[in-house]
């Protein structure tokens, strides 16, 4: 039963990573529109759609919510600051460059906070599977050396910024498992995150949003930006959440930039080469081992399960 029970969460957080995938190459749409408007809109209105579709269960769940607030807080920055950080890494480093360092950075600081705030073990199977995803993206990302990119000053910048928002996705990753954890239903863990976050957002969209809201092309890429990846996506990933550890599902997202690599070549008509291809098949290993090793079901079954409450999401 542990065992299936770990699967579906892993398979959330996969389908998870293939919707993520999608964005870099959705973004490719709307060139006009800038970094910090795509990921205003992409998840700040998610975020707040996250909120509107928990209402019941933030309702029901307001006094916990309370009691957790300065958590909240903190999940609800990481949340406001991951879209700006990892767009604007794209836009000046590269898209394979930005998107690799972002989530390549990001299960190591979730394992790095599970390990120094809960002071909990981090597995073989765990750290076997992170350094193939890890190595996977770094061959995807090297892959691309030879392309035209942005100056060696913009380049560091991106990646600077890449890490920040490798670590904003841990954190707030690790803030809405901790609010599980405490009881808190998924809906609401989830709802009161991205909600305030979302909040966070807005202003960041009605200062930087007008190209994206004025034509046609702009409107829809938002639109799926924001229902899609970030909507459903987040959906999916909260119920994930519920079955791995956080820093198991961060190393599962490792999927994205070799979904968004496969992408750009059937799509954009990017070319990959055999390096590229190599580093898909570490990132596919890495996956395999979450999937048939015990990377986090002791964990999972240790901690208790926060159930929804009727009506929530």
């Amino acid at each position: 039963m542990t065992g299936r029970y770990t699967l579906t969460g892993v398979a959330a957080i996969a389908v998870t990573a293939v919707l993520w995938g999608t964005t870099g190459t959705a973004a490719t749409f709307a060139p006009d529109a800038g970094p910090l408007a795509i990921g205003a809109a992409a998840l700040g209105i998610g975020g707040l759609l996250q909120a509107a579709i928990a209402f019941p269960a933030l309702r029901s769940a307001w006094s916990a919510l309370r009691a957790q607030r300065h958590r909240i807080v903190l999940g609800a920055l990481a949340v406001a600051v991951y879209p700006l950080a990892f767009y604007s890494s794209m836009a000046l480093a590269g898209v394979a460059i930005g998107s690799v360092v972002s989530l390549a950075s990001a299960p190591l600081a979730s394992g790095l906070l599970e390990r120094i705030v809960e002071r909990r073990p981090l597995s073989r199977w765990w750290m076997l599977s992170a350094g193939f995803g890890i190595g996977g993206s770094a061959l995807l990302c090297f892959s691309t050396m030879g392309e035209p990119h942005a100056s060696a000053p913009a380049t560091v910048i991106g990646v600077l910024l890449g890490l920040i928002a490798g670590v904003t996705y841990a954190t707030f990753s690790w803030v809405v498992s901790r609010l599980m954890t405490a009881g808190i239903s998924r809906a609401a863990s989830m709802g009161a995150v991205f909600g305030v976050g979302g909040a966070l957002l807005m202003p960041v969209l009605a200062i930087t949003g007008a190209r994206l809201v004025t034509w046609p092309e702009g409107i829809l890429v938002g639109a799926y930006m924001a229902l899609i990846p970030m909507f459903l996506g987040y959906l999916l990933f909260g119920f994930g959440l519920t079955r791995v550890s956080a820093s198991t599902a961060t190393t599962i997202t490792l999927a994205e930039p070799a979904v968004a690599a496969l992408l750009a070549v059937l799509i954009v008509g990017e070319r990959l080469t055999s390096l590229g291809w190599i580093g898909l098949g570490a990132i596919a290993a890495g996956l395999l081992i979450v999937v048939v090793a015990p990377v986090s079901s002791a964990r999972v079954a240790e901690r208790p399960r926060a159930e929804d409450p009727p009506g929530s999401v």
